[in-house]
């Protein structure tokens, strides 16, 4: 993990979770850390739940700034999940409220945000703080959104899958259909085409 900077300014850290689901929204996180950070971090599907989530308040309470962009659903089947995931990043990155040089992206594509520069960086959140930073806050935020959503629908299992395509998943998507929370367009949904 490199605890330095690339080169000299500010950056600020982005990454997204959920892309590959077939329920609930994607989730984004943005982050600036000090140069200093005291942090041990990693990508964020290295580390079990029980760390990110102990991890997560340290990110907050040490983060020079961070923020959470999240894309609906529908937003999805509008604009496909590459474009939300983008969109899902400039969300969060509106809601950085200190200036930046330039922004780090976990990935190798990405929409142009205003006029900063931006770096895709291929496996940067196992790479970069600051990536890994806001993998794990996005990762938190996800899962602790589908966990409450599973309330609403606990025959999807969405506290335990978070929304991915498992068995039981896919199986539930057979006999009960999809649900607003579903994204339309995904294989899995749309080849079902059950609506309730």
């Amino acid at each position: 993990m490199e605890k330095v900077y690339v080169i000299d300014g500010v950056e600020v850290g982005c990454d997204e979770a959920g892309r590959g689901c077939l329920a609930g929204p994607v989730v984004a996180g943005a982050v600036i850390l000090p140069k200093d950070c005291s942090l041990e971090l990693d990508d964020s599907k290295k580390l079990s739940e029980k760390k990110r989530m102990l991890l997560r308040p340290m990110i907050e309470k040490e983060a020079i700034a961070f923020g959470i962009g999240l894309v609906s659903p529908d937003e999805i089947d509008k604009i496909n999940i590459l474009n939300a995931s983008f969109l899902a990043m400039h969300r969060a990155l509106d809601k950085i409220n200190v200036s930046f040089d330039r922004i780090l992206v976990d990935g190798n594509r990405f929409n142009p945000y205003k006029s900063v520069p931006h770096h895709c960086m291929i496996k940067g959140d196992g790479r970069f703080m600051s990536i890994a930073a806001a993998s794990i806050l996005a990762k938190t935020f996800r899962d602790e959104l589908m966990e409450k959503l599973h309330e609403e629908h606990p025959c999807y299992d969405w506290k335990k899958n978070k929304g991915y395509p498992t068995k039981f998943h896919r199986q539930a998507i057979e006999e009960y259909g999809i649900t607003d929370i579903h994204r339309k367009t995904f294989k899995g949904a749309k080849q079902l085409k059950l609506f309730i």
